[in-house]
Formats: structure tokens, C-alpha cells, sequence
């Protein structure tokens, strides 16, 4: 998400946070990243076994398994019920952990990339409609890549990073249907891109690694609104390396 570099924190301030749970208690997300980053990944699903392309999804969360339509072409149609979503509010007023999500194991020790052709339906009605990407380690403990549909009815890159609760940041609109998406990591850093034709990328997002040796990636759709959505899913591959530069997001 050769050496891992840990923090050790000396100092700490207490916080109150919210996690998708609802829990009130005082809690603090530096202290629960690092937490995380001693145990394994622990993922709020069942096991699978599904292979799209190179990559073998094994785990599924929210019946993501079922939801899935292999089509022609490597197109994958990824369906999504009512009101299905994730995301850790930090006012803790809408906060949902029901979006079906489908996982990769992915060696965290090592560079990887995932990348993936996204093809979300946008609706009139589809607020907050997505194709997304994840790297996902607890409930509490995640990302995601999202081409979403903004409460202005425009469609952009959004990307949301959880430790306790979550923020929300929205970036460029995009006019075509489809984008091209990736994740990547060196093992120090994570950033996440998007591009319209797969060879000019543009950076959103990039943060320290500080995710444990095993985590997952993955991909998702949701609809946290309507009454259902699907995303098309193309192209989709999960490597063992990561970008050449990380400014660019060149491979």
C-alpha cells in the first residue's frame, strides 16, 4: 500500500469519532491506524472465489458475489440495491456500511497497481450513484476511488479516505461515460488517478502508507439513495508493482 516505514506516535490527541458502527465512545483514528497496522486485515464478508481477468477476488462483502454479471468483452456488471453504501459519517447521521464490496488479496510488502475502465449508470434520481475502487482493511479502516454522481447531477472523480470516520473529497467533473481508474502504491505512498483514454493521468490523491502487510483491494457500486444502480467494469487488472512516477501516475 526493501522496508515498511512505521510511525511511532509519542504524542496523542483525543478525539471523538464515529465510526460506521455508531459507537460513541472516545476513541482516536491515529491510534487506530496503527492498531490496524499490527494485525491482519479483517474483512466483514465471506469467502469466494472469483476470477475477473488476472485478478482472484476471495473474499465478498454484502453479497457482492452474487451481484456480479460476467459479459462479453472482460465487461463486468456490478449491480447495487437500495440505499446501499459505505461510508463512516463523522456526525454520525449517515453513516451505512451496506454497499457490496468484492476483494483481492493484496501483499502490502510489495508495489502494487489496480486499474480499472469504470462505467457507472447516472440517473436523474441517482444521487451519489458509483463505480468505485477500494483498499479496504476493516469497516473503519479504508478507501475508495469513486466516479459519482455529485448533488449538482455532475459526475466526477470523488475519493474517500476512512480511519474512524470519514472525509469526502470531491475533484474534477467528467463529461464522458466511462473513466479509467488506478490505485497505486510503492509501499510508502498511495495515490489514486483517473484518466479518459488510459494514458494521461491525472493525480487526486496521495497519502502515506501506513496500512498493514495484508490488506484488500477491490471494487464496488453503490447507491446510496435510489433504488438500485449498476456499474460496468472493464480492463481490470491488479499488479504486483507500482507507477513510475507518482506526480504523473505513468506505469
Amino acid at each position: 500500500m526493501k522496508r515498511i516505514v512505521y510511525c511511532t506516535w509519542t504524542v496523542v490527541i483525543a478525539a471523538v469519532v464515529f465510526g460506521c458502527s455508531g459507537n460513541t465512545e472516545q476513541s482516536n483514528p491515529l491510534q487506530e491506524a496503527a492498531a490496524a497496522k499490527t494485525d491482519s486485515a479483517k474483512v466483514s464478508g465471506v469467502d469466494c472465489d472469483i476470477r475477473l481477468n488476472d485478478i482472484h477476488f476471495t473474499k465478498a462483502i454484502n453479497g457482492a458475489d452474487s451481484l456480479i454479471t460476467p459479459g462479453q468483452d472482460g465487461i463486468v456488471t456490478f449491480r447495487a440495491g437500495e440505499k446501499k453504501d459505505f461510508f463512516c459519517d463523522p456526525n454520525n447521521e449517515l453513516s451505512n456500511n451496506t454497499a457490496p464490496v468484492l476483494l483481492a488479496k493484496v501483499d502490502n510488502k510489495k508495489p502494487f497497481t489496480l486499474i480499472a475502465k469504470v462505467k457507472p449508470t447516472f440517473t436523474k434520481t441517482g444521487l451519489y450513484n458509483a463505480g468505485v475502487l477500494y483498499l479496504y482493511v476493516n469497516d473503519n479502516f479504508w478507501q475508495k476511488h469513486c466516479f459519482e454522481q455529485d448533488e449538482r447531477g455532475q459526475h466526477r472523480i470523488v475519493t474517500v479516505r476512512t480511519i474512524g470516520t470519514s472525509d469526502d473529497n470531491n475533484h474534477d467533473v467528467v463529461t464522458q461515460p466511462y473513466v479509467y481508474m488506478k490505485i497505486s502504491s510503492d509501499t510508502r505512498t498511495v495515490a489514486s488517478y483517473y484518466s479518459l483514454d488510459r494514458k494521461n493521468w491525472h493525480m487526486v490523491r496521495l497519502y502515506q502508507n501506513n496500512y498493514p502487510a495484508e490488506i484488500w483491494a477491490g471494487i464496488s457500486t453503490q447507491c446510496p439513495v435510489d433504488k438500485g444502480s449498476v456499474a460496468d467494469f472493464s480492463e481490470i487488472s491488479l499488479s504486483q508493482k507500482a507507477v513510475s512516477d507518482f506526480r504523473m501516475g505513468n506505469d
